[in-house]
């Protein structure tokens, strides 16, 4: 064998640990954000957007964007870390120009993740998946707090250490239980309400209230099989798929724009109660996934649809 003289350093086995160290130190001082961007569709856009990220030494993570050309509109979302001494507010002012020359509507997001406020009624399951995702680090947001019409998931909501608070439902007090979830959502800073199988139609008030921050569950591939019993409407029907729809909260009840659709196939053989259970996995998994695509800044609202960047 042959041992050839070399000027480069020998490393020891503590030597790699130590250069990881160092490069996680800077990892961590690094800056994380998301930009989402919609507008009329015109050259020179994402040019603009690169050039602005490049000029401020950041560096490009993750960039998708959506060219509509039935509505001739550009849909964009990048994702990019840098510097520490920016925050979402100065990147803003420093891109405004930007955006009013193009006529854009867009925001800057930082790694602060969405505080999420649950509402369920009497099902548990999905309450139940988001907990489970939460506490696994894969929801995307942070669960803070329970809010149901029924007493009955508070054991559920108090084991997982959130807040749980009763807030009942009639048609005499609708009006005094809405405030008072309005009112949670101040007492918590709550960015996102999640309608996890809460059996409440929500006033047009309310709707408005929290436009575009409130997602529902519905137990069926919409638009069909809209109401009461669902699975029995779908098993006297013979259908051959069991779906679930995440949606935007609108006053129009059921009808917000879609984020999200699981579908899973199904025959005859299926009775009302084993197409419920199979409906709940759809669902439990169209919901996860709709807060998960919201937190993460993925999802971009278009007039009446949404456009989903997975």
């Amino acid at each position: 064998m042959t041992l050839v003289a070399t000027d480069s350093p020998i490393l020891t086995p503590s030597q790699p640990a130590e250069l990881n160290e160092e490069q996680s130190n800077l990892g961590a001082q690094s800056q994380k954000f998301v930009l989402t961007l919609s507008c009329v569709e015109r050259a020179g856009i994402v040019q603009a957007v690169t050039t602005f990220l490049f000029d401020r030494g950041f560096n490009i993570d993750e960039h998708q964007q959506f060219d509509d050309g039935i509505r001739q509109t550009l849909h964009l979302r990048t994702a990019f870390s840098g510097s520490p001494d920016y925050t979402a507010e100065r990147l803003e002012e420093e891109f405004s120009s930007i955006a009013d020359r193009f006529e854009m509507k867009f925001e800057f997001h930082d790694q602060t993740k969405k505080r999420v406020l649950v509402m369920v009624s009497k099902f548990g399951h999905c309450l139940n998946d988001l907990i489970f995702r939460w506490r696994g680090g894969s929801l995307g947001g942070d669960l803070v707090v329970v809010a149901s019409n029924h007493e009955t998931h508070r054991a559920m909501a108090e084991a997982a250490g959130l807040p749980f608070v009763y807030i009942p439902v009639t048609p005499d007090t609708k009006a005094e239980a809405e405030q008072k979830l309005l009112d949670l959502v101040d007492e918590y800073n709550v960015d996102l309400v999640v309608l996890a199988r809460y059996m409440q139609v929500l006033s047009d008030d309310l709707c408005r209230a929290l436009e575009g921050r409130a997602i529902n569950i519905h137990h069926s591939f919409l638009p069909s099989f809209k109401g009461a019993r669902p699975y029995h409407q779908a098993y006297n029907r013979g259908v051959k798929l069991v779906g679930a729809t995440a949606h935007y909260v609108t006053a129009d009840l059921d009808e917000g724009p879609i984020i999200e659709q699981e579908v899973i196939r199904v025959d005859h053989s299926y009775g009302p109660a084993t197409l419920s259970t199979i409906g709940q996995d759809a669902e439990a998994l169209a919901l996860s996934r709709a807060v998960r695509w919201h937190c993460e800044h993925r999802v971009l609202l278009d007039r009446t649809s949404t456009v989903v960047f997975r």
